[in-house]
């Protein structure tokens, strides 16, 4: 379990194919601390730490994982939002992230607010994922407030502390990010479905 508050970021070192899996190997300043089957959010995505090597780890993606997610768009040198899972006792800064990507969505506008950014994202509304105005989303990791909620988009407001901490700094338009949904909506949601 996570909170979407993103603790650092690292750098894609190396992508190996392998079958239908990819081996992804990132260079991040928390490498050293990291342990051998540990849970790491990557942009949102939750993957196991395999091997450890100086600063250097290697995180293996199955097809699930790479058909739910944009991580097959990933290049060697790209900048990736981590956070360890949290521990039990802390506070949760955030909300709670399961590391689970619900599907992705698509960058369509950014616009500059006098000293911060308000991102719009699209979504394919075929899934069944909603946000609500000022609940929270996960945005490739980060967790975020909801402004501007409707069918199949949402925006987000950035201050410049995550602007320069993660990496919306490197959004476009056009770009493709993770989206996981609030779990509790996610719960509300199916239990309407199934009650209606």
């Amino acid at each position: 379990m996570f909170t979407g508050i993103i603790e650092t970021l690292g750098r894609v070192h190396k992508i190996e194919k392998d079958q239908n899996n990819l081996h992804i190997t990132i260079d991040s300043a928390i490498s050293n601390e990291l342990k051998i089957d540990q849970s790491v959010s990557h942009n949102g995505i939750c993957l196991t730490v395999v091997a450890i090597k100086d600063s250097l780890y290697t995180v293996t993606a199955i097809d699930e994982t790479i058909l739910k997610t944009n991580i097959g768009d990933w290049n060697e040198g790209d900048i990736i939002n981590l956070e360890r899972g949290m521990k039990l006792g802390d506070r949760l800064d955030g909300h709670i992230v399961q590391g689970h990507v619900d599907q992705t969505g698509t960058c369509i506008k950014i616009e500059e607010a006098s000293g911060s950014w308000n991102y719009t994202f699209e979504y394919d509304e075929k899934l069944s994922n909603i946000t609500i105005e000022k609940g929270s989303i996960t945005v490739n990791g980060v967790s975020l407030t909801v402004v501007n909620s409707k069918t199949n988009e949402f925006s987000v407001s950035i201050i410049p502390y995550t602007f320069e901490h993660t990496n919306f700094k490197d959004f476009k338009v056009g770009t493709k990010i993770n989206l996981e949904f609030d779990v509790v909506g996610k719960y509300i949601s199916r239990l309407y479905a199934i009650n209606k």
